[in-house]
C-alpha cells in the first residue's frame, strides 16, 4: 500500500488541515511529524468546524490512529487542553486512538517565556515573527542534549536530572534578559501531576510503524507549517525551527525513507506569509487587500493578518525540488474568481540578471525583484466546482501554467474550505 506525505510548498496557511482530513478517509494512520503548537489547521467537516494545533488531522476520523512522532515538540499542557476542547465537539480520543513517542521532546513554560523575552529584546528589523509558544527554545534543547522528553516523566529521578540540566542552561539566559530564576520545585511538580494524563498516550511510534507498514496498512504522514520556512532550505532567518520539508518525515517518526511512496505539496494559488522575512510578490494594494478578504487570511493560531501576494511559481518550483514532491494540492483557486488580470511570479532580477530561483542571501533577497507573466482572469464562479468541467476555461488555463513552471502535475483541486468540493486528479494512496 502507498504511504503519502503532505507538505506545505509555500510559506505555510495552504490548506493542509482540509487536504490531510480528505486523505485521511483513505488512510489507516495519520503521523505528524515536525513542528509544535505554534501551527494550526482548520477542519470544516459537515459544517462542523475544529481548530487544531498539536493534534494531527486525522483525530477527528473515527477508527483511524493518530500518532505523534518525535520530530514534534509538545507542549503537554496545551495538549490536555486541546484534547478536552475537541472531546467536547464529540470526538473520541484515547490512547487506542493517539499515540505519542516516547522520544518527543516537550515544551516547557521555560521555553515560551525564553521565547517572548527574546523577541521583545529584538530590534526592529531582526524580529523574526515568533508565536512565542516556545517552539524554537524547546529545539534548541533538543540539539543541547538537554531536553525533558516524554519517557522522562516516567521516572522522578531522571526527571530531576533533565530539569537540573535543562536550567543550567536557562538560568544564566533568564538572567541577561532580566527574568527571575525559574522556580525548580513548581516546575518539576507541575510536570509530575501532567504526567499522569501525558503517559497513557506513550508510545514506541517508530516500531508501531513500522510494523503496520509492513502489515499493509496505509500512513499518511503530515507536516506543520510550510517548506519556506524550513531551517535549512526557508528564507533564514524567518524561518521555524526544524526541518519542514518532506525528508523530515522518516526522521520524525523513526520510520526509513524507503516507506514513502508519494510526496503531496500544498499550494495555494496565491502567496501568503505571516510574520516577518522577505516576500517577493507582496501585493500592498487594493489586490493584497481584495485576496486577503476573499481568502479569510487570519493565522488559526495568532490572529494576525496575513500578508498576500500573487503567486510565486518561482518559490514553489524550488520547494518542489527540495521536498520531492510528486503532484499538489492546488487550494483555494475560488479565491482568485472576479480578477480581470492574474500574475504569476516566473522568476527573479538581481542587479540586471535574472534569476530563476530565490537566493539564499539575505542582502541577495532584498534586492530581488519579480518577473512576472500575466494571464487573463475569470468573471464566472469556481467555488465548489467538483470538476473539471465545472471550471471556468480561463481557471483551467491558469492551472495548467501553473502545472508547467513548477515543473510538477496537479494531484488534487480544492475549491472551497468543504472538504467534498474537490477535483481528484491523481490518488496519492493509489498504489
Amino acid at each position: 500500500m502507498a504511504n503519502v506525505v503532505v507538505v506545505g510548498a509555500q510559506w505555510g496557511d495552504e490548506g493542509k488541515g482540509k487536504i490531510v482530513d480528505w486523505l485521511s478517509e483513505r488512510a489507516d494512520i495519520i503521523a505528524r511529524f515536525q513542528g509544535g503548537h505554534n501551527a494550526g489547521h482548520t477542519l470544516v467537516i459537515n459544517n462542523q468546524v475544529y481548530k487544531l494545533n498539536a493534534l494531527p488531522s486525522g483525530v477527528v476520523r473515527g477508527g483511524k490512529l493518530s500518532v505523534i512522532g518525535n520530530g514534534v515538540v509538545l507542549d503537554p499542557w496545551h495538549l490536555v487542553n486541546e484534547i478536552a476542547k475537541i472531546r467536547e465537539q464529540g470526538v473520541d480520543i484515547s490512547p487506542d486512538t493517539l499515540m505519542i513517542a516516547e522520544n518527543t521532546p516537550l515544551i516547557l513554560p521555560i521555553h515560551g517565556e525564553l521565547d517572548r523575552a527574546r523577541e521583545e529584546a529584538a530590534s526592529k528589523g531582526t524580529k523574526i515573527g515568533t508565536t512565542g509558544r516556545g517552539i524554537g527554545p524547546a529545539y534548541e534543547d533538543k540539539v543541547g542534549r538537554r531536553s525533558v522528553r516524554v519517557a522522562d516523566l516516567a521516572d522522578e529521578a531522571t526527571l530531576e536530572a533533565r530539569v537540573d540540566r535543562a536550567l543550567q542552561h536557562h538560568d544564566p539566559l533568564r538572567k541577561g534578559l532580566g527574568i527571575e530564576p525559574v522556580d525548580r520545585e513548581r516546575l518539576l511538580n507541575d510536570l509530575k501531576v501532567i504526567a499522569k494524563e501525558i503517559l497513557p498516550y506513550a508510545g514506541p511510534v517508530w516500531k508501531v510503524l513500522n510494523e503496520q507498514r509492513k502489515a499493509g496498512k496505509r500512513i499518511l504522514f503530515e507536516g506543520a507549517q510550510g517548506a519556506l520556512l524550513d531551517i535549512d532550505f526557508g528564507t533564514y532567518p524567518f524561518v521555524t525551527s526544524s526541518n519542514v520539508i518532506a525528508g523530515q518525515a522518516a526522521t520524525g517518526v523513526g520510520i526509513g525513507p524507503t516507506s514513502i511512496d508519494y510526496v503531496l505539496g500544498i499550494v495555494k494559488a496565491y502567496t501568503t506569509r505571516v510574520g516577518e522575512g522577505p516576500f517577493p510578490t507582496e501585493l500592498l494594494d487594493e489586490d493584497g487587500n481584495r485576496l486577503g478578504t476573499r481568502g479569510h487570511e487570519f493565522g488559526t493560531v495568532t490572529g494576525r493578518k496575513r500578508r498576500c501576494g500573487w503567486f510565486d511559481a518561482a518559490l514553489v518550483r524550488q520547494t518542489c525540488a527540495t521536498s520531492g514532491v510528486t503532484g499538489i494540492a492546488f487550494t483555494k483557486l475560488d479565491v482568485l474568481d472576479g480578477f480581470e488580470t492574474l500574475k504569476i511570479c516566473v522568476g527573479y532580477e538581481l542587479d540586471g540578471e535574472v534569476l530563476d530561483y530565490l537566493p539564499f542571501a539575505a542582502e541577495d533577497q532584498a534586492r530581488c525583484t519579480p518577473v512576472y507573466e500575466e494571464m487573463p482572469g475569470w468573471s464566472e464562479s469556481t467555488e465548489g466546482a467538483r470538476s473539471w468541467n465545472d471550471l471556468p476555461a480561463n481557471a483551467v488555463k491558469y492551472v495548467k501554467r501553473v502545472e508547467e513552471l513548477i515543473d510538477c502535475p496537479v494531484a488534487l483541486l480544492s475549491t472551497s474550505p468543504e472538504r467534498d468540493d474537490t477535483i481528484l486528479v491523481t490518488d496519492p494512496f493509489a498504489d
